[in-house]
């Protein structure tokens, strides 16, 4: 065996002690965001050269979303677990959170249905009211403030609007009344104020969660790009402006990937109709293992000064298993679209690894422009829930409050290799890859040091040698693994 120190090859050798490398690694085999620094020497590696040179975007940052049901189970546990699990996502030692969103009104994931303009007919919003939010979701967000030495930035998304606002009175479905867009408009500005009164300050919102609906199953409402765009340019926008929150970040769409054509065409159609989005929202529902590059491309391509955020993922349709970390490491998850996808469409819904498609999907949608990646409830129960709807689902973080247990999955130890070591303001930069089965990105961070991280879903291990102009470190991953290489010069 041999140091990975002397495994460092210079044109110059004294050159050697200016260059820290280390490797992190979590696996099927156990390791768990495990440091390694020991491989073994080969011949036969795959050649992957570091281009720092070539940047591409810039990085937001990764995170996961405060849900009700995330901040209703961490009130539940003891303040010892409370504790661990805001310090595993924030905390310096852990994943450190750095991009976060939350819902305004309630979600699925909520455990009733409620809206801060409950008073029907109150145009001017008078009886606005975040009170819902006191006992569990604003507690967390105020904790993990405390908790995070970095800070984070935080967006909000809203489900729906009080049914009194919408065309079918309900919560589910529907359109908003264009007699109501600027009463909605104005929400969105005393939703900002009200959480800026409690010390958080909100950074960004997306105009509608999955304006396409949901298949009328849990809070929604209908837009169509040229309805959103409307609301955007004529309401919600200049109230914002009007109100002094031009800084608050617009982001449209937030939804599957595949529909990203049809909604850019029409919010970049032109200056006027994107003078108030900052980005756009993807999902990424619409498959379990297609990233949708091409899509991704032409999002980028049609507003290349635009944000483009993965603002929702997680394993969904899935009771979660407990204390198994070899399910989340198999062939056995199914989505909502393993049931419900039409015949047509049942090819992008196949049985898949969860942690593979988490690597696989961050690492792509960093490869095509992606500049923030969030993930959605940061903690669940061992039902999935709690939430009102019953549509259980994953967490990174898996917690029993009967018990005070908590299960950190493979998929929270997956996240933090991104969100850990890219960093928010980190460029992701060029590079070459010698083989297709070896998933690759890398990033510069503000401070020079370079990250990057490696995804083998292969059954055999992989050797691999990076090159950063004339250095050359040969590292060896695992089967089944993902792992993140910092490169950090000594000065």
């Amino acid at each position: 065996m041999y140091s990975l120190f002397a495994l460092i090859m210079f044109s110059c050798i004294d050159k050697q002690a200016h260059l820290k490398v280390e490797v992190y690694e979590t696996s099927a085999s156990g390791n768990k965001l495990q440091k390694l620094d020991k491989f073994e020497a080969t011949n036969n590696s795959i050649n992957v050269q570091l281009f720092p040179n070539q940047e591409f975007q810039t990085i937001i940052g990764f995170g996961g979303a405060f849900t009700e049901s995330s901040a209703y189970l961490l009130n539940e546990l003891s303040k010892e677990n409370r504790n661990k699990i805001l310090e595993a996502y924030f905390g310096k030692e852990g994943a450190r959170y750095s991009l976060t969103r939350t819902h305004m009104n309630s979600c699925d994931f909520s455990l009733t249905n409620y809206s801060y303009a409950s008073v029907e007919g109150d145009m001017s919003l008078e009886n606005f009211s975040i009170d819902e939010d006191r006992n569990d979701l604003i507690p967390m967000i105020k904790d993990a403030m405390l908790t995070s030495k970095d800070g984070f930035k935080i967006f909000a998304s809203p489900w729906t609007a009080p049914p009194w606002m919408k065309d079918n009175k309900s919560w589910v479905g529907g359109k908003l009344l264009p007699e109501y867009y600027d009463t909605w408009a104005l929400f969105f500005s005393k939703y900002i104020d009200a959480y800026k009164k409690e010390g958080i300050n909100i950074w960004g919102l997306t105009v509608e969660n999955e304006p396409h609906g949901n298949g009328n199953n849990w809070e929604s409402m209908h837009f169509t790009p040229q309805e959103m765009t409307d609301f955007v340019q004529h309401h919600l926008g200049p109230k914002l402006e009007a109100d002094g929150k031009g800084e608050v970040k617009i982001l449209g769409y937030d939804q599957n990937r595949e529909g990203l054509k049809e909604w850019v065409d029409v919010m970049y159609k032109d200056e006027a109709s994107s003078k108030y989005y900052d980005g756009t929202a993807v999902h990424w529902y619409e498959s379990t293992y297609d990233y949708f590059p091409d899509d991704l491309q032409y999002a980028h391509n049609k507003a290349p000064n635009k944000y483009l955020i993965q603002t929702e993922a997680c394993v969904d349709s899935e009771i979660p298993k407990w204390k198994d970390d070899a399910w989340y490491w198999s062939k056995e998850a199914t989505d909502w679209g393993w049931d419900w996808a039409s015949e047509d469409q049942k090819y992008l819904h196949p049985k898949y690894v969860p942690v593979y498609r988490y690597a696989r999907d961050i690492i792509g949608c960093l490869n095509n422009w992606v500049d923030g990646w969030v993930d959605w409830n940061m903690v669940l129960d061992t039902q999935g829930g709690p939430n009102w709807f019953k549509n259980w689902c994953v967490a990174p973080i898996i917690v029993d409050p009967e018990k005070d247990e908590v299960y950190f999955t493979p998929i929270y130890y997956t996240l933090a290799h991104f969100s850990k070591y890219i960093r928010p303001g980190a460029k992701r930069i060029g590079f070459k890859n010698s083989n297709d089965n070896l998933m690759v990105t890398a990033a510069k961070n503000i401070d020079d040091s370079i990250v990057v991280i490696v995804f083998n879903e292969d059954i055999k291990e992989k050797h691999v040698k990076l090159s950063l102009g004339e250095n050359k470190i040969n590292i060896k991953i695992s089967a089944q693994a993902i792992q993140t290489i910092t490169l950090v010069e000594n000065k």
